[in-house]
């Protein structure tokens, strides 16, 4: 039997991320399991994944467009700049949201998709004008929308400029429905805040993955306001969906799949009539 200071001595020497939990149903097992499409193996929540890997595991070809888009120098704030910097290093994005147009069995889509390792998926003033600038592309060349939200909501740190993207952003995405063109959300874990309260509630289709978070205020806040504690739940995709304001909940393995048959449902040649 190994003493205590062996098996000490032995945890030290697994590397980290070996063994991994589920946030959701808090199931332990070895990080491979996860799988390419990095979900819990037991209860299908998605782990949260950056936005270039959710690129290869969902569409056949992808072009980024507008990638020099970027916080303006207007914000100057060391601690800010010192984030931004990590942000672009981990993600290898110069923004929240990774913009550009797709392939889907041959269907071509004008594509966003929030990273929640940039600062969070946060809406700055360069994410609001990434995605409004989507749309508008997706507006002259007549393309559907698919939109991946993963946001903490509005970006603090620019203040009104962060606030006024969720207006911004809407107003494209008015005029793309105006159009009479096709606009699918995908809610994924976290879709809170601002990006709630806009461009991610105006699809035409709304999916989400098993299990994300989806809101506008925190749970604390909610509390203090109404003087109640809500229910574990309130805020998960199923619960949301419950109460009309998603329509389907799909696996991200069943993703690409599921994109693929809207689309082609949607798609002025296959009109029904």
């Amino acid at each position: 039997m190994p003493s205590h200071d062996e098996l000490v001595k032995r945890m030290d020497a697994i590397p980290d991320h070996v063994l991994r939990e589920c946030p959701i149903c808090h199931a332990k097992f070895l990080s491979m399991r996860l799988g390419r499409d990095h979900t819990c193996p037991k209860c299908g929540y998605g782990f949260r994944i950056l936005a270039k890997r959710r690129v290869k595991i969902t569409f056949d070809k992808f072009t980024e467009i507008d990638q020099n888009i970027t916080v303006p120098d207007r914000y100057t704030d060391e601690k800010y700049r010192a984030k931004i910097a990590k942000a672009k290093k981990v993600t290898g994005l110069n923004e929240s949201v990774l913009t550009g147009i797709g392939s889907l069995n041959k269907q071509q889509v004008a594509v966003g998709i929030m990273d929640p390792f940039w600062i969070m998926g946060s809406l700055g003033s360069a994410t609001g004008e990434k995605i409004t600038r989507l749309f508008e592309l997706a507006t002259r060349k007549d393309l559907p929308v698919v939109m991946f939200t993963s946001s903490g909501g509005a970006r603090m740190q620019e203040g009104i400029h962060s606030l006024m993207q969720m207006a911004k952003v809407s107003s494209a995405v008015a005029e793309h429905s105006a159009a009479g063109l096709l606009y699918i959300v995908v809610l994924c874990d976290p879709t809170t805040g601002g990006v709630t309260a806009s461009f991610a509630m105006d699809g035409d289709i709304i999916l989400a993955e098993p299990h994300a978070l989806v809101g506008f205020a925190g749970r604390r806040v909610i509390e203090q306001t109404i003087m109640q504690t809500p229910p574990k739940d309130f805020q998960s995709a199923e619960t949301v969906m419950k109460h009309g304001f998603i329509d389907q909940i799909v696996k991200r393995s069943d993703m690409k799949k599921t994109l693929t048959q809207l689309l082609r449902l949607h798609t002025k040649e296959n009109a029904y009539g």
